[in-house]
């Protein structure tokens, strides 16, 4: 999490809960406003997903769950 996010959350913190609802419902207008279906990723998020891609596990797609446990 990057330091303005952890110090947008100290201060949130820092209102009274009637504010809080207020500032929480802001953030959402404003990423849904950004992403309205939630799917961009961040620059943290992508170079997670491409380490992901290239850490060699294999995607369970790709896996022939009828056959596990069989002698084919």
């Amino acid at each position: 999490m990057s330091g303005i996010v952890l110090e947008a959350a100290r201060l949130m913190d820092a209102l009274p809960e009637a504010d809080k609802e207020l500032a929480y419902e802001l953030i959402k207008k404003l990423v849904l406003a950004w992403d309205p279906d939630f799917t961009k990723v961040t620059d943290e998020e992508a170079k997670q997903i491409e380490a992901a891609d290239n850490s060699g596990y294999v995607d369970e797609d790709e896996i022939d769950w009828e056959s596990i446990g069989t002698d084919e």
